[in-house]
């Protein structure tokens, strides 16, 4: 089992743009639905897997291409460090000064920790200044506990 890390900051709507953000539907939709339905469907199949928004489903980080994958670790505590850092580099930017406290932050590092030596992924999203948004992921795999059919990105 090793651990694989992924940021993404970008502007808040390109976040919000939840269709490119879930895997399309396993099938099309039928013949003689509207044009447009069926087009979506085909942009939406086509960009999912290569589009650098974060997916909703964490695990799904590992369809994306390879290059997105910011480091890996067979450790989950060197994986949680990675994350400490990441909190500490943006922290002053979040828009909630709560969420810049180093204690909280400092949980969430260890929270992480914990979740990813159970097998489980971390995501966490911080809203940033200009409305912007970070994303951090730390994903479990080989193999990921909730979508195990999903390939190593790195393999």
């Amino acid at each position: 089992m090793h651990h694989h890390g992924y940021l993404w900051t970008g502007p808040k709507a390109s976040f919000d743009n939840e269709a490119l953000r879930r895997p399309p539907h396993p099938e099309p939709p039928p013949a003689g639905r509207k044009p447009e339905l069926i087009q979506r469907y085909r942009e939406v199949a086509a960009e999912f897997p290569t589009v650098d928004l974060p997916p909703l489903e964490t695990a799904y980080w590992l369809i994306k291409p390879r290059s997105l994958v910011r480091a890996t670790w067979s450790e989950a505590k060197e994986a949680a460090s990675w994350l400490g850092e990441q909190l500490g580099e943006y922290a002053p930017r979040f828009v909630a000064e709560a969420q810049r406290d180093t204690t909280h932050l400092a949980r969430l590092m260890n929270s992480a920790a914990a979740r990813l030596e159970s097998g489980a992924d971390v995501s966490l999203g911080f809203y940033l200044e200009r409305p912007s948004y970070l994303s951090l992921s730390l994903v479990t795999c080989s193999p990921n506990r909730s979508k195990p059919e999903l390939p190593c990105p790195v393999r």
